[in-house]
């Protein structure tokens, strides 16, 4: 069974697709920090002229000053933070860091939270391909 799913919103009246994943595995240190369930998405907005936006919700408040980096296989993109959301820091990786998920096994996402403790995600990129066409075919 695939990891992803696709879904739409249309929260203000924009339609909104996007592909949207859960961790198959989540890691903190100190080990045992309590935090919100953890996301990955790939959104995109025709309205705003997006089209395959990786963001992540964190589950807690990154630490301000922090960057989260995403990596898959050797391949690291770095993430500005803000608040409990992260993103791709250069544009220009946008559509490397899609590529490198469409062929990649996994992906992990690093991050250190407001308090110093740091997680590690790793999500599945089983069915991510199927899922992004999918969401993208939602938003023609």
């Amino acid at each position: 069974m695939a990891d992803w799913g696709a879904y739409t919103a249309s929260p203000t009246g924009g339609k909104v697709c996007f592909a949207l994943s859960k961790p198959i595995s989540s890691k903190t240190e100190p080990a045992g920090r309590k935090r919100e369930p953890a996301y990955i998405f790939v959104a995109t907005r025709p309205a705003e002229n997006v089209k395959n936006e990786v963001s992540v919700i964190i589950g807690y408040p990154f630490k301000s000053t922090s960057d989260a980096t995403a990596e898959i296989g050797t391949a690291k993109f770095a993430m500005y933070t803000k608040s409990g959301g992260a993103w791709i820091k250069n544009a220009a990786d946008e559509a490397r860091i899609i590529e490198a998920m469409r062929k990649g096994a996994d992906l992990t996402i690093k991050g250190t939270s407001g308090g110093s403790v740091q997680s590690t995600d790793q999500y599945s990129l089983k069915g991510l391909p199927q899922a992004i066409d999918r969401a993208e075919r939602e938003c023609r």
